[in-house]
């Protein structure tokens, strides 16, 4: 299904105006095509030498329809040859203004010379398949593309310049070994095969594993980022606790009641965490149509959610909807936000979620902001915000693997204390060592491979 025998084509840039806009081939008749479609702008100035493109530099000139003869665009191209690119092929890169029209006519006067259109991911995928990068850093691509904080970027870096892949590498091969011995004590049950301590392996396995499965929360966190909904009853500040916290005035605040209609969200970057805040209409009863629809999302909004901002107005006694909705928050972690400390202080907020931490603060003046953002990161990472120096595992997939192979690894454990039969054994660490392939590609799946890289854009 995956051929590499074919040249593809597709615009790698984001659509819309813009400086330049890039369209990229791989393939081998990335040097044919541009031969025929680029005239250098030595050519223009009376050159009559064949252009011949030299790999890895960079030419000025201009696109050019052959059978028209119309200049489409004055551009940069580049050539890479294989085997030192992208995707280990010929690539070809064209430098184009940034505009839509300039950069699709481009793109179709590649496809009229002999390349077609490529799919989602494809040039990744072939750096893949050509053996350039694995699964896991094939991931970490787009890990790196959508990164939201400098956090989480350090964390795809990692993972593209292979951190994690190594360390998996290093644990199916220790596993892999043992399986080795394993299956050769099942074929030569008469040779005399030296003894192994097949249990101190697995169990240094088993470790390494759970360490890596430990890292995923924290990883996960800064690729995908903690969503937390703002929520509470009307006019009790959650708009304006949301404008302090992005530093901006982003949603409206005004004095009357259900001034928000609709779920408002945003993201700000707390010390490396992508923080993603769900600005709610208030929660209560209500006659309005439009009103109970914003009210209904707000339901949904904090049930989507990781964490929840329990805001109440410190300057009233605890009211019925707070109860309410504190009922509806339910085990989910939780803060409470007492806000409007600028005003005499009334409320008694004791018992109203026993186990959420409370911040006081006014959104109008700032005060205690600093306290709800501390307290945020301590309900997430209990003050652990930084990537530490070890391995990250970042990506649910990876994280199901790595479980998957630990349930195998101490399932071989107790078959072997228990004295059961060799070939239990060789049966859970084949299972242990495919679950860990399934992470760099060595046991993936064609099925797994279209999952992942239909989640790219075209053109990386």
């Amino acid at each position: 299904m995956y051929s590499l025998d074919d040249t593809i084509s597709a615009i790698s840039s984001p659509l819309g105006e813009g400086g330049i806009g890039i369209v990229k081939m791989s393939g081998p008749e990335v040097p044919t095509i541009l031969r025929t479609i680029f005239v250098p702008g030595t050519a223009r100035s009376g050159s009559e030498t064949p252009w011949q493109p030299l790999s890895h530099r960079l030419y000025h000139g201009y696109v050019v329809d052959p059978e028209t003869d119309d200049t489409i665009d004055e551009v940069l191209v580049s050539y890479m040859e294989a085997p030192h690119t992208y995707t280990r092929q010929d690539v070809g890169e064209i430098n184009c203004h940034g505009g839509i029209v300039p950069l699709r006519r481009v793109l179709e006067l590649t496809l009229q010379r002999g390349a077609r259109l490529a799919h989602p991911g494809e040039m990744t995928l072939r750096a893949f398949l050509s053996g350039r990068i694995d699964l896991a850093q094939a991931e970490a691509v787009l890990d790196l593309v959508r990164a939201k904080t400098e956090a989480g970027l350090r964390v795809a870096v990692d993972q593209l310049a292979g951190q994690l892949s190594r360390e998996i590498r290093r644990i199916r091969g220790d596993l892999l070994e043992v399986l080795a011995y394993v299956e050769a004590t099942l074929d030569f049950p008469e040779d005399e095969i030296p003894e192994r301590d097949l249990e101190a392996n697995l169990r240094a396995a088993s470790v390494d594993l759970q360490e890596l499965i430990e890292s995923a929360d924290r990883g996960m966190v800064y690729r995908q980022g903690i969503r937390a909904a703002i929520v509470g009853a009307p006019n009790v500040g959650k708009s304006s606790l949301l404008n302090r916290l992005l530093r901006t005035s982003r949603a409206i605040v005004t004095p009357i009641p259900g001034t928000t209609r609709d779920t408002l969200e945003e993201t700000i970057n707390l010390q490396g965490i992508p923080l993603i805040l769900v600005d709610t209409a208030g929660i209560a009863d209500s006659h309005d149509l439009v009103e109970r629809l914003g009210i209904e999302r707000s339901r949904q909004a904090l049930a989507s959610a990781d964490l929840a901002i329990l805001v109440l107005d410190a300057h009233r006694p605890v009211q019925r909807e707070d109860l309410e909705i504190a009922a509806l928050i339910g085990t989910k972690p939780a803060l409470l936000a007492i806000n409007k400390i600028d005003l005499p202080v009334v409320a008694e907020v004791e018992g109203l979620l026993p186990d959420a931490r409370t911040a006081w603060i006014s959104a109008l003046t700032g005060e205690g902001l600093g306290q709800l953002e501390e307290a945020i990161l301590d309900l997430v990472f209990s003050g652990e915000v930084r990537p530490s120096d070890t391995t990250l595992v970042s990506n649910p997939r990876h994280k199901q693997a790595l479980g998957e192979a630990l349930d195998h690894v101490r399932a071989a454990m107790e078959t072997r204390a228990s004295g059961l039969p060799t070939d239990l054994l060789a049966i859970d660490l084949t299972a242990a060592v495919d679950a860990l392939g399934e992470i760099t590609g060595e046991t993936a799946t064609e099925d797994l491979l279209e999952l992942i890289f239909g989640e790219f854009c075209v053109g990386k």
